[in-house]
């Protein structure tokens, strides 16, 4: 691996990114590539500029020694979490035009919907879920989804529910005044998801590449942009969890670059990106 030299405020050497990202895979399973290199050392800073540490070589020793302190601060610095309301819309129209309906049926005599959404970033993705299930659902039906991720600071977002304003900028108007209260005074700029909206939803952390303590299934998951940080291995045993997570039928929505038609699954292919259980 060949890094060009540059001026920076911290050493940052070939050996510290190595172990860091090794850390990283062996914790959590995500392939961290060469090019990520620039962006370990910026979002790493900070923890050193926290910490008081000089160079990356003290911040690897004190990782080392002090896991319990740091190891989630370090996991949370690393992660991607890029979302936003109703992201890859096709998903929520596909749900509303042909999952819920079925579900409508084959759940009458439970009137029970469970959904999991799994790396659930800063939550907008399970209150996207949410609203399509409430707006097309009969309010006496018991609705619940679970929202996990690894980064504990995206979760709190989540469970606090405070966005700022420009990121409904594309969700209607009637939607708006339905789900989302428009911050004021201090709060000014911002709005908060209504409370009927957040009762529906548990955000939980969770590692991948750990135990899975769900006792219940799930008549569909949302696992988008996440396979696509993982090797082949991972994603079809990550595809046969999920699958075993999943009532017969029960259907699994990857993201738009993402794809499991090159391993041996459970799943058929039923729209773009969007799965079903066999």
């Amino acid at each position: 691996m060949a890094v060009q030299e540059k001026e920076r405020e911290f050493k940052f050497t070939v050996e510290d990114f190595n172990f860091l990202r090794k850390l990283s895979n062996d914790y959590s399973g995500i392939q961290v590539p060469d090019e990520r290199f620039d962006m370990f050392y910026s979002r790493l800073s900070k923890r050193l500029r926290k910490l008081g540490l000089a160079h990356f070589k003290e911040y690897c020793h004190y990782l080392e020694t002090h896991p319990d302190e740091e190891f989630t601060e370090f996991i949370n610095a690393i992660t991607t979490n890029l979302t936003s309301f109703f992201r890859e819309n096709h998903h929520f129209d596909y749900l509303q035009a042909v999952v819920i309906p079925e579900l409508l049926v084959r759940n009458k005599s439970s009137r029970k919907i469970r959904a999991w959404s799994a790396g659930c970033s800063t939550g907008e993705e399970p209150y996207s879920t949410a609203i399509t299930l409430m707006e097309n659902v009969p309010a006496d039906w018991d609705i619940k989804i679970l929202a996990t991720d690894l980064d504990t600071n995206v979760l709190q977002t989540g469970v606090n529910g405070i966005y700022a304003a420009e990121r409904v900028t594309g969700i209607s108007e009637d939607r708006l005044k339905k789900w989302f209260m428009r911050g004021k005074s201090a709060q000014s700029g911002h709005v908060k998801i209504r409370p009927q909206l957040q009762q529906v939803i548990e955000f939980k952390r969770l590692n991948l590449m750990k135990a899975w303590p769900m006792k219940c299934r799930f008549d569909f998951i949302f696992c988008r942009n996440v396979l696509i940080y993982f090797d082949r291995d991972t994603k079809a045993m990550l595809a046969k969890r999920y699958a075993q997570m999943l009532n017969d039928g029960g259907w699994l929505f990857i993201g738009h670059s993402e794809s499991l038609t090159q391993l041996s699954t459970e799943f058929e292919l039923v729209a773009s990106t969007s799965y079903r259980k066999k």
